[in-house]
């Protein structure tokens, strides 16, 4: 007997040993970059980031003058909203959960469906769509010249330009392009500190990189591969096959999510139906609809309890350490 639970207390050591000895090689493929890459013909500037921010969170870019981007893509909330669907410009819910817009320098196409190239088209479909902020850009433009503060930045930052549609949605592009996620504990564990991460967590990264196949799609420093996928969730969303209907995969397919700051961003999903990261793992171990569209990267999984915690304390260290987000003050009429 004693024998026996020697040998067992062997084991047990050794496995966890393993977890805890995850290589450089493994961890180099999510270092995160230093630098935020901007489009050449919209290059970072703080002026106009600033000049983007106070349009992100004023509500007058609504045509209510109730709604702001910030509404829905709250920093409170990992730049979501902390409902399956936030409400728009009725009262109403939205079609979709609100995805979130951090780390998006790095991530094209965007919405679930990616229907917008970049982010200049992405920040004019919430202000024009009668069911989200419900404005024309006509109506933006119109609104804010009437404002002496944004009319005069305006014509300093875009002088051969002024205001107008496209100087709007590059200011606010500009900004959501500086909205990255702070160093995590993660982070320092990429960067060498082994102990910035519990060997549990350890044991969560090599499951979501190896058996658990979370890794097929979460892939690199932002843990998305851009790509659309039918993960089998119940319902009859057509997601990517409205925007490509030629490729007969796209039915269901929605956009890998990144993981930075994901245990702030509950609920998950395109339709905000999984209220918590176990409810996330049960439906990759047990409720995946099987249908033809299903992406091939499904792979049959089996987690116990333990196997769940583990990958959830990793998905824990994805957190960042400080935040410090601050609204702006907004000019005045």
């Amino acid at each position: 007997m004693r024998f026996a639970i020697l040998v067992l207390s062997l084991c047990l050591f050794s496995l966890t040993s393993a977890w805890a000895e995850v290589g450089p090689d493994a961890l180099a493929p999510y270092k995160r970059p230093l630098t935020v890459p901007f489009p050449a013909d919209a290059p970072y500037d703080p002026r106009i980031a600033t000049l983007g921010k106070m349009l992100y969170f004023d509500p007058r870019v609504s045509g209510g003058q109730n709604l702001s981007c910030a509404s829905c893509h709250n920093p409170s909330f990992g730049w979501e909203a902390p409902a399956a669907r936030a409400l728009g410009s009725s009262n109403t819910p939205l079609g979709r959960h609100t995805p979130t817009i951090l780390n998006v320098a790095w991530i094209a196409p965007l919405f679930w469906d990616g229907r917008a190239a970049n982010l200049e088209a992405q920040a004019r479909g919430p202000i024009t769509n009668p069911a989200e902020m419900n404005a024309t850009m006509d109506q933006v433009i119109k609104r804010l010249s009437g404002v002496p503060q944004y009319a005069e930045a305006f014509e300093k930052l875009f002088p051969n330009e002024g205001m107008t549609e496209g100087t709007i949605l590059r200011s606010i592009a500009t900004f959501e392009r500086t909205v990255v996620s702070g160093w995590s504990p993660f982070d320092r564990w990429v960067d060498g500190d082994a102990n910035a991460v519990s060997s549990t967590a350890k044991r969560g990264f090599e499951l979501f990189t190896g058996p658990a196949g979370c890794s097929n799609c979460h892939s690199g420093w932002n843990f998305t591969d851009n790509q659309f996928h039918d993960i089998g969730l119940p319902g009859s969303d057509p997601g990517r096959l409205a925007i490509d209907p030629t490729n007969p995969m796209n039915g269901q397919a929605f956009k890998t999510p990144g993981l930075r700051n994901i245990s702030l961003r509950a609920p998950y999903m395109h339709n905000g139906t999984l209220r918590d990261l176990t409810a996330v793992l049960n439906h990759y171990a047990n409720g995946v609809v099987q249908r033809p569209t299903l992406s091939p990267a499904m792979a049959q999984i089996s987690l116990s309890e333990d196997d769940m915690k583990a990958i959830i304390a990793f998905l824990d260290t994805l957190t960042e350490e400080t935040s410090d987000v601050s609204a702006p003050t907004l000019p005045a009429n």
